[in-house]
C-alpha cells in the first residue's frame, strides 16, 4: 500500500469494471499514460470481487501505479489496495479511513456544490467531480455541465477528478475551466486498441495542460 501522497501529479485515471482481459487491458492502459486504476464491479460478491481485484492490483504494483478499488474498504485491505473510492450511497469516507487508516488514499464521488462543499469536511484525499456529461456508466444521472469544474477549481481544497465525457475532444475545455486530473471509463473499456487511445487521451492532457 502506498502513501497518502501517491496521486502528486497523477492525472489520468481509468475506472474498469471487471473483464476476461483485465490483466492485459489494464497494462495496456498504463503502458499508455494511465496514472491511476479504480476497479469498479457492482455484480461480484466478496470472494470474486477480490480475486479479481487482486489482479489488477498485480499489475498496478509492477508499475508503481495507485491501485484504487470501489466501494469496499474491506476488501481494499485485505487485497492490499493503495486506497478506496466510495460514492454518496456507500460507505462514508470516515468509516474507509477507520478501516483504512492514515496512509491510505480515500476518494469520494461528488455531483453537485453542495456534496463537494459537504466532502472538504470529510477524510477524503481526493473528489471526483461529475459527470460533466451524460454518461451511460451512471444512468439516471443528471450532467453537472462545466459550471461544476469552475466552482470545483474555485473551492476545492484537495484534488479533484473530473468524470463525464472525457476524450481528447472535451479535455481542453474541462482544462480551461479548470481541471488537471481526468477520470476515463468509455473512451478506454469500449476502444478497440487501449493503448492507442491511453496515448491519446495522455497527448491531449499534456497539451492542455501547463508544464509541472
Amino acid at each position: 500500500m502506498a502513501d497518502r501522497s501517491a496521486l502528486e501529479g497523477r492525472r489520468l485515471y481509468l475506472c474498469t469494471p471487471d473483464r476476461p482481459d483485465l490483466e492485459a487491458f489494464v497494462n495496456a492502459c498504463i503502458a499508455g499514460g494511465v496514472d491511476v486504476v479504480q476497479l469498479r464491479e457492482k455484480h461480484l460478491d466478496a470472494r470474486p470481487l477480490l480475486a479479481r481485484a487482486e489482479v489488477a492490483a498485480r499489475v498496478c504494483r509492477r508499475h508503481h501505479v495507485p491501485f484504487i478499488l470501489n466501494d469496499r474498504p474491506d476488501l481494499a485491505l485485505e487485497v492490499g489496495a493503495d486506497g478506496v473510492h466510495v460514492g454518496q450511497d456507500d460507505a462514508p469516507p470516515a468509516l474507509a479511513r477507520r478501516i483504512l487508516g492514515h496512509a491510505a488514499v480515500v476518494g469520494f464521488s461528488t455531483h453537485a456544490p453542495r456534496e463537494l462543499d459537504a466532502a472538504l469536511h470529510e477524510p477524503v484525499d481526493y473528489v471526483s467531480v461529475g459527470p460533466v456529461s451524460e454518461t451511460p456508466t451512471k444512468p439516471g444521472r443528471a450532467r453537472t455541465g462545466i459550471d461544476y469544474v469552475r466552482y470545483a477549481r474555485d473551492h476545492a481544497h484537495v484534488p479533484f477528478f473530473v468524470t463525464g465525457g472525457v476524450t481528447p475532444e472535451t479535455i481542453p475545455a474541462y482544462a480551461a475551466a479548470g481541471a488537471t486530473r481526468f477520470v476515463v471509463v468509455r473512451y478506454l473499456t469500449e476502444a478497440a486498441d487501449p493503448l492507442a487511445a491511453a496515448r491519446r487521451l495522455r497527448q491531449a492532457i499534456d497539451s492542455a495542460l501547463p508544464r509541472q
